[in-house]
C-alpha cells in the first residue's frame, strides 16, 4: 500500500469483487470494528464486495481530555454547531478521496463504490460523499450527523444530487443525540436528497434488525 494511504483491513465476500464498501469507524475504535458485521450482511450470493475498513490517524481529542485516539478529526464542544474541527474534517475527507481513487485504480467504477460510516466515519462518510466529483453508488451515514449544513448548497456536486442515502439513529443515543441525526436528515431533505432512514429503540450503537436493513440496501443499490 502506498506510504500515503491509510492502513486498511480488506475482505472480500467473492473472487473479483464487482462492488467496494470503504467503511468508516467511530472515535476511538479502529478498522476492525465493523469487519464481524459482514457475513451477517446476507449480501446476495451473484453481488462479490470489497469490503475496505481504514483505520483513522491517531489525533488528541479536546472533549476526551486531549487524550490520544483514533478520530477523523478532534471534537471541542459538546454542542452540534461546534463539534467538528473542520480541519481535520478536511483532512479525512481528502484520505478518503484518495482511497476512492485506489478501488477506481483498481478497476471499480465510482458508481460502484459505497461510503460508509458509523457516528464521527458516518460523518465524513457524508461530508465527502455529498462532494465527490463522480457518482457513487451510495452513502450509508449510521447514527451520525451533517458537518456544515449552511456549506452543503455551495460545495455539494451535482453528480451526487440523486445519490442513494441510507440513515439510521439510536433514539437513546447520548453520544450523537438522536435529534442531531433527525435534524440533518430533515436538511438534507430539504436540500433535494432522497433519505431511507431507520430509527431503533438503542443507544449509540448498532443492533441485528439495523444490520438486517443495512444488508437490504446495500444488495438494493450495488445490485
Amino acid at each position: 500500500m502506498p506510504a500515503d494511504l491509510l492502513p486498511c483491513i480488506e475482505l472480500e465476500t467473492a473472487p473479483h469483487p464487482t462492488a467496494s464498501v470503504i467503511w468508516l469507524h467511530g472515535l476511538g475504535a479502529d478498522g476492525n470494528d465493523f469487519v464481524p458485521i459482514v457475513p451477517e450482511l446476507a449480501l446476495p450470493p451473484a453481488v462479490a464486495v470489497r469490503f475496505v475498513f481504514p483505520h483513522a490517524p491517531v489525533r488528541a481529542v479536546t472533549i476526551n481530555n486531549g487524550m490520544r485516539m483514533r478520530a477523523w478529526y478532534d471534537i471541542a464542544a459538546v454542542d452540534l454547531t461546534n463539534r467538528a474541527d473542520l480541519a481535520g474534517v478536511r483532512e479525512s475527507q481528502a484520505q478518503l478521496e484518495a482511497l476512492i481513487e485506489r478501488e477506481k485504480a483498481r478497476g471499480m467504477r465510482p458508481e460502484r463504490i459505497v461510503l460508509a460510516g458509523f457516528s464521527q466515519g458516518g460523518a465524513i462518510a457524508l461530508y465527502t460523499g455529498l462532494r465527490h466529483a463522480q457518482r457513487l453508488a451510495g452513502i450509508m451515514a449510521l447514527s451520525t450527523y451533517l458537518i456544515s449544513p449552511d456549506a452543503l448548497a455551495a460545495e455539494a456536486t451535482a453528480a451526487n444530487q440523486g445519490v442513494p442515502i441510507f440513515m439510521a439513529h439510536g433514539s437513546a443515543d447520548p453520544v450523537v443525540r438522536f435529534q442531531w441525526g433527525e435534524a440533518s436528515k430533515r436538511l438534507l431533505e430539504a436540500a433535494g436528497y432522497e433519505i431511507e432512514w431507520h430509527t431503533y429503540p438503542m443507544e449509540h450503537s448498532v443492533c441485528f434488525e439495523e444490520v438486517q436493513a443495512i444488508g437490504a440496501w446495500l444488495g438494493k443499490v450495488l445490485a
